[in-house]
């Protein structure tokens, strides 16, 4: 009976901590008009980039694709280019769920404030093949992303993804 009732209350509270880490989490990133430092907004930065490959490499499509804009542009080196939040969410769909995790290169992002409009952000991320990487090796390739904040979201417009190659061992 202790039992049943423990689970009923943890049932009746896991919703309102649901509810309340989504509150943190929005609240993780202010908004550009609130950033009053470089070193506010690499922490802005920082923290999207987080939490955009966190939902990338859980295959969590619906936040991943939260990120981006209605029309955003991504262009890739290998892949060529690809039109469009729901284009970009089924190519992630298709090439990388289950397939690849990236990781950030620690040491490499490099944030510069774009005055008005967001932030730039360039960085070297590495692709693994979890259980494959002794036939398919890790990938390394340096990336751009384009940070607008606009109606009280930030999100990417713009993706330059290049210069993959096999990371050194």
């Amino acid at each position: 009976m202790k039992r049943l009732f423990a689970v009923s209350r943890i049932a009746l509270v896991l919703p309102l901590l649901a509810i309340l880490v989504a509150r943190v989490e929005a609240q993780a990133v202010p908004a550009l008009e609130n950033i009053k430092s470089q070193e506010e907004l690499e922490k802005a930065i920082t923290t999207l980039d987080a939490a955009l490959f966190d939902s990338y490499n859980r295959c969590d499509l619906q936040k991943f694709s939260s990120f981006f804009v209605d029309d955003v542009e991504f262009y890739h080196d290998q892949g060529g280019v690809t039109l469009g939040r729901e284009n970009l969410t089924d190519s992630v769909k298709k090439n990388i769920c289950g397939k690849v995790t990236r990781e950030l290169v620690p040491g490499t992002l490099q944030v510069h404030d774009m005055k008005g409009y967001g932030a730039v952000e360039i960085g070297v991320h590495r692709f693994h093949h979890p259980g494959h990487e002794d036939t398919e090796g890790v990938g390394e390739g340096r990336f751009i992303h384009l940070w607008q904040y606009k109606d009280g979201a930030w999100k990417i417009t713009r993706v330059i993804s290049y210069d993959h190659h096999a990371a050194a061992k």
